[in-house]
């Protein structure tokens, strides 16, 4: 079969009947969304969770890739001084997940800018990648495909001289145009009901990220950038107030039909209608399943708060929720105190069976919220 050839430019559109029932699903998938947010908003966790989250985010949308590193294999080798390429490919994620929402927190855009800032952060130190044009637009041709040949190629994305008109499209599609103009929509079938720049931002955000993938804009990491833009312009367009909302692990899980879906979205008769639907199904079960995650943390850490005697140790123990694997020096770090007191307290905290040390350590000692990984590994 022939290789698909780049992508038309945004907006996108379905048939009528098409958006009937996409949009019939939104409204239940939103309000699901923005109940998340209302209960994020509200925890005693909130910050603390968010950084576990992300790391969970990072290890999901690593795998794609193809990776074969685990929650469990980061958690475990969160102290080690030696980390694998792998395990810095994961935590790169994590960093340009984090620089992004500073940004966005701050008032940046989702801008062509931006997105370079975080594929020089994507793509830092030794990891997967790293030696190829960090921070810099494709210069040559690229092709997607099952192996490294051009002539087993599925997809050819746009050709790198038109990358910047393309993503300056996309830009436009996701802020809209500074002065109100409309994008063009001649390239669009007549009686097509169109998905212009003013639809809603679920929907937006799926066009927004099968387009980068297409635009394939950069030699290595587009998918994991691409990722990391659902969870900042789902900030961006307010749905919702901190970077909790994460679909890859649902991608994952599908990750041949995501693939597939991503393609069919291409070249000059795309299909957006099986994307767009799978993406609004893949975003369900995540809200459906991040919220019982934030009841179940919420319910978990306010049981543990009971059990605490001191300011100090519910402190403590709160902060393990955002490092689930914690030593002495990192409180000693964090709330300013003596290495052994902070010692003592996480003692007192394993003790209360609140955290696990294992007790042939004797030195570097690690602590676990094993309560929590088990939450996260359901």
């Amino acid at each position: 079969m022939a290789a698909i050839k780049g992508v038309k430019k945004l907006p996108v559109s379905v048939n009528s009947r098409q958006a009937a029932e996409l949009f019939m699903k939104l409204a239940n998938i939103s309000s699901e969304i923005g109940r998340l947010d209302e209960k994020f908003r509200r925890s005693i966790l909130k910050s603390d969770l968010i950084n576990t989250l992300a790391l969970k985010e990072s290890v999901q949308s690593t795998r794609i890739e193809g990776t074969q590193v685990t929650f469990t294999d980061m958690i475990e080798h969160s102290h080690k001084s030696e980390q694998k390429s792998e395990h810095i490919e994961v935590l790169n994620y994590q960093r340009a997940l984090t620089v992004g929402q500073e940004r966005i927190l701050n008032g940046y855009p989702l801008t062509t800018r931006l997105i370079l800032e975080l594929h020089t952060t994507l793509m830092d130190g030794p990891a997967r990648g790293t030696n190829i044009a960090s921070g810099e637009f494709r210069k040559v041709p690229n092709w997607i495909g099952p192996t490294k040949r051009f002539e087993d190629a599925a997809y050819i994305p746009v050709p790198a001289n038109e990358i910047e008109e393309y993503m300056n499209n996309w830009e436009l599609f996701a802020n809209k145009h500074p002065y109100g103009e409309k994008l063009e929509t001649s390239h669009l079938p007549q009686e097509a009901f169109i998905l212009d720049e003013d639809t809603h931002p679920l929907l937006k955000v799926a066009i927004l990220h099968a387009q980068f993938e297409s635009i394939h804009p950069f030699l290595d990491g587009n998918g994991r950038l691409g990722r990391i833009l659902i969870a900042l312009f789902m900030m961006q367009s307010k749905q919702i107030s901190s970077p909790i909302f994460f679909v890859s692990e649902e991608l994952e899980k599908q990750r041949s039909r995501y693939y597939h879906l991503l393609n069919e979205t291409r070249g000059d008769n795309p299909n957006w209608f099986n994307w767009l639907n799978f993406f609004l199904d893949a975003s369900k079960r995540m809200a459906d399943k991040l919220n019982i995650l934030l009841d179940n943390a919420e319910g978990l850490a306010l049981n543990g708060l009971k059990k605490c005697d001191t300011h100090n140790q519910k402190q403590i123990y709160l902060l393990t929720f955002r490092y689930p694997n914690i030593t002495a020096n990192q409180v000693s770090e964090q709330f300013r105190i003596a290495p052994l007191t902070a010692r003592r307290i996480l003692n007192s905290l394993n003790e209360l069976g609140l955290i696990f040390k294992d007790p042939a350590q004797k030195r570097n000692i690690e602590y676990f919220n094993y309560d929590l990984l088990d939450l996260l590994d359901h």
